[in-house]
Parts: structure tokens; sequence; C-alpha cells
């Protein structure tokens, strides 16, 4: 994954405190693909951890639709 450099503007209360911050939306959207990404490696982590029963993805998609 490459380093992300944010171009961040902070909103502020009367004391000067950070109560927000303000994003491009570009930068906004990298965000929220980074997320995603780190989501589904963590997903994938899980799977590969439990010790639940393999099955190809297409026969979970069958039995998926069955089910509907």
């Amino acid at each position: 994954m490459s380093t992300i450099t944010w171009n961040m503007r902070y909103i502020t209360d009367e004391k000067g405190v950070r109560v927000g911050v303000l994003l491009d939306i570009t930068e906004y959207e990298r965000l929220l693909e980074a997320l995603e990404e780190l989501e589904a490696i963590r997903a994938y982590d899980r799977a590969k951890a439990s010790r639940d029963e393999v099955i190809p993805f297409e026969q979970a998609v069958e039995e998926i639709e069955r089910a509907r």
C-alpha cells in the first residue's frame, strides 16, 4: 500500500480546539478506498484464521441464491 499525503484543514471552536477536519473530495474518496481495502484484508485474515469449511466461491453463490 502506498503512503497517502493528506491536505487537511481543521475546524476549530471558539477556544481553538480542533473539532472537525475538511478534506478535498479526492482525498476523502481515497480514504474510503483505503478503508474498504483494509476491511477486505481483515475479512480475509479472519477467514484464513477460522476453522470453517472452505467451499468454492461459485458454490457459495449458488447456496445463497437457493436460500433467497
